[in-house]
Parts: C-alpha cells; structure tokens; sequence
C-alpha cells in the first residue's frame, strides 16, 4: 500500500487533474479513499468504479453512478450496489439470481424492492445462505412462509427479522404450530450427535464454537429463541415464560426488552446470574419500588447499569453516585433533571453528585463557573469541556489542578490559541493533553509542533492545516505510516508537492 497516495487520494486541496492522474492508477486501496471525496465528477466516479469495482458501494450511495454505467455481467458488484440502493434495474436482479458465485445471491437476497419472481427463486435456492439472507430482510409474507422453512438457520434468520408478524415470531419461540424442522448447519455437515470443539482446529470449519446438534437441532432452535426474544416485534406475551428458561443468556435477552410486566421483571430481579440483573436494573420497564430494591443489590454491575436507567428517582441516583463506579459519563436521569433538580445537585455535598452534573453542557452560565471554581479536581475534570467559560478560568483550573484536569481543558471548543500553547509546553508532558491539542481547530503552528514529540498525537498533528507546510513535507518520510498519510491528506501541503508526487506515476 502506498501510504503517501492513500492519503493525498483524501486531500480535500487535491486539485480534479490530479484525481484524474490516481483513478487512473488505483487499486483498491486507493479507491477507497478516492470514493469518499465529496468533489468527484460524474465522469470520475464511471472512471473510478471501472478501474476498482470495490468502490461501487459508496459512489452509488453518494448518487454518483446510474445504471447507464455499469454492465452487469462485467460488473456485478456495481450493480447489487446500485439496486441496493434503487437506482438497478429489475433484469439485473433476475441476472444475478442465477449467478453461479453462491456470494452475488446472497448479496442480491439482502437487497430490498426485489422483483417477486426474483424473490421466489432466491427463497427456493439450493444454498441454504441465500435463503437465510433473503429470511433476514423478506417482507411480512415472505417471512411468515420462509417461518415454516425445513431448515433451522432460515428460521433463526426469520426471528431476527423485524418485519416478521408478530404471531409468527411467537410461534417461532416455542415451535407450536409450525412443522418440525429437518435439517441445520451442524447435521449438515456432521454425523450427529456432535458437538463442535470451540478450540476447532480445522482451518476449512466455519461452525461456530460450541454449535451441537443431537438429532433435535438444539443450538440453531437456541439461537432462534434468542433472537425472537431480542426483536421488539415480538409480543411481550410469548416471551415471558423465559423468565425461568434454564438458559441464562435467554433470560439475559429477556431482561433488556423494554416492554417487560412488572411480574417478570420481579422474578428477574432475583437472577442467579448478576448479568443479567444488571440488564434489568438498566431498563425503564422497571418501576420505582424495583428500583430501589436493585439499589441494594452489589452484584457485578447491577448498580452502575441501574444509575444509566432514565427513570432512577434523583435521590437513588445520589446514593449511587459514590460507590457505583458511574465513571464521567452524562447519565439520562442527570440530563433531564429540570431547573431546580440541577440547583440542588450543583449544592450537593458529594463531589461524586455534582460531578455527573458537571457532565452536561448545557448549564447556566453561574452554575458552570461555581463549578468550575469547585475544589474538587474530579469535578473541575468533568465541567472543563463545557462551552463558554473564560480562558482566565480554564487557566485558573490548570494552575490548581494540574495534569489532572490538562486534557479535558486541552478539548474545551473554546480554549485559545495562546492557551493550547501554554498546554502543549507543559512539563512534564500530558500524553491526553497533546493529542487533545493536536485536533483542536484553534492550535496554532507551536502548539502543533510540540504535538508531534508524542508518538499517539503525531499522526493527528500531522493532519492539522495549521502545521507548517515544510513541516507536513518533511512528515512524508516518516517512519509512521499513519503520520505519513495525515500529512498526505493535510490540505495545507504546497500544490507544488502534490503534483509532483502524483505526476512520478
């Protein structure tokens, strides 16, 4: 891969003569950033996916190809792209059901708007992959027939579907009503009873680890319950009896559907497993009296996942705001709190409280310089990106707090020029800092250069339109490839460079 190329392929300062002189010579390396250029022509694009069909899918996304471009036969990833995205003609769909690639079949049975007789031979194909594809993305008739299909996979691709009728998916948790299935991936392939070694060392398997089937077909049925239980189309009442399945990664599915009756989620409150416990407490099905019973519960994870519920009453929250390992993260309760719960939490006499407040980035401008000011380096942490506070005071929490709180001042949308400077030379260096700095849109030159000591921030550096221009050429012989194509794609890199490093083609 020719870094330098990649990276002046994604210049948006590449002028058109010199992007005709890459399409010319792409591979698919090189297409793929050529493909994500916002200024490509029409021509440029036919010229792009003739040389690197691999770039179909974006340029056809972007509406840069019609069908009048492609052929095919000569092209058929150009055209699943174009019919991906409705602008293929039907013929084309009837070509490529009958591709002898099983890959081009699969791909074509995900494509929505399918001609219907195109959709019947996809759904009575010899591969079972096809089928399973077109299962995952049929419309509701199609899925209701493919449902009763002899083949477990289908119908674990049927549960996964949304658009699958809701009686049908009920069905497809137990298997009442519908006709045994015959067949799976494992006895097709094994004689059974068979249980696949999750340490397979057999290089041509592609089973997944711990696949079995004894004549039952019981891992692909397992799967297939898994699946209706995590689709929101499936009624809440044809799942609740997996509340005491003895499969715990069912009741796990089950725990996170947010349409739960309190009943069950009682009875999944007392879960051996903490996981899925943990789940639940996350889940605004859950009422306030459960709520504060999951408070109590220590089990891993249980209290962290309860303080990101939406619906935790605000003194629930402040309880676990100490020792529930929150992290500096904004929370949905703390987001919505109204006027007067943000006063109340910005007074709280835990630091840990008015540092999930500290998290929004919305709050009035007397509260954001409270704590700002605030003694706590945890709180002045959180509050330090938050937009409008002074560089006087963004200066004032470095003077106190340190490193500690140099990265997050370092990402304020607002720091200065002068102040990224004064980061960038701290000693000794904060690694978070200059990485910070090295993407801020304010950094200046000096600032940059400090940036490029640091082996993480250096590519990002590099990237930067204020860097030096001789600076970004000497950048092109680095030792680091990631440095080496930031520098190429930096816009401020002299036209004089670009072309001379396009025309050596």
């Amino acid at each position: 891969m020719n870094h330098v190329l990649c990276g002046l392929a994604a210049n948006t300062a590449l002028p058109s003569e010199l992007v005709d002189r890459l399409i010319a010579v792409a591979d698919a390396d090189l297409a793929v950033d050529l493909a994500g250029r916002a200024d490509l022509s029409h021509a440029q694009a036919v010229a792009l996916v003739s040389r690197a069909e691999e770039s179909a899918g974006r340029l056809a996304y972007e509406g840069l190809l019609t069908a009048a471009d492609i052929d095919p036969v000569a092209q058929p990833h150009a055209a699943l792209a174009l019919l991906h995205e409705g602008a293929g003609r039907p013929e084309w769909a009837r070509l490529i059901a009958t591709d002898p690639l099983v890959e081009h079949r699969e791909k074509l049975a995900a494509r929505p708007g399918l001609p219907s007789d195109v959709v019947e031979w996809l759904a009575a194909d010899s591969d079972i992959r096809v089928v399973a594809e077109l299962a995952l993305w049929a419309t509701p008739d199609m899925a209701a027939r493919l449902a009763g299909h002899p083949h477990a996979e289908v119908r674990r691709a049927v549960a996964a579907n949304e658009a699958t009728p809701s009686p049908v998916l009920a069905a497809l948790a137990t298997g009442e009503g519908l006709p045994p299935v015959q067949r799976c991936l494992v006895c097709d392939r094994e004689e059974t009873p068979f249980v696949h070694d999750p340490q397979c060392a057999r290089l041509d398997c592609d089973l997944l680890p711990g696949a079995s089937c004894d004549g039952s077909h019981e891992s692909t049925v397992h799967d297939t319950q898994h699946a209706v239980l995590r689709n929101p189309a499936t009624p809440p009442e044809a799942v609740i009896g997996f509340a005491d399945h003895p499969s715990t990664l069912l009741r796990w599915a089950l725990a996170a559907r947010p349409d739960l009756p309190t009943e069950v989620c009682g009875r999944l409150s007392v879960d051996d497993n903490p996981g899925v416990r943990a789940d639940l407490a996350e889940n605004p099905a859950i009422g306030e009296a459960l709520i504060r019973v999951l408070a109590g519960d220590h089990g891993h994870d249980v209290r962290r996942r309860l303080a990101h519920n939406p619906n935790v009453p605000l003194d629930v929250l402040t309880d676990l705001a100490g020792d529930a390992r929150i992290g500096a993260t904004l929370l949905p309760r703390t987001a919505a709190a109204s006027p007067m719960e943000v006063e109340e939490l910005a007074k709280s006499p835990d630091p840990a409280v008015r540092m999930l407040l500290a998290q929004r980035r919305d709050l009035p401008a007397e509260i954001r310089d409270a704590l700002a000011a605030d003694p706590d380096a945890k709180v002045v942490k959180s509050i330090a990106g938050h937009p409008g506070l002074s560089e006087a005071r963004l200066r004032t929490m470095v003077d106190r707090h340190g490193a500690r709180v140099l990265a997050k001042v370092a990402a304020n949308p607002d720091a200065t020029p002068a102040l990224l400077e004064h980061l960038a030379r701290h000693q000794p260096p904060v690694q978070k800092a200059l990485r910070e700095v090295a993407r801020h849109r304010n950094a200046t030159a000096q600032a940059l250069i400090a940036c490029l000591a640091d082996k993480r921030a250096r590519p990002v550096a590099a990237g930067h339109p204020a860097l030096p221009p001789p600076v970004i050429v000497e950048l092109l012989t680095d030792a680091d490839w990631q440095v080496v194509e930031a520098a190429a794609a930096n816009p401020s890199l002299p036209l004089a460079v670009m072309s001379d490093l396009v025309l050596q083609l």
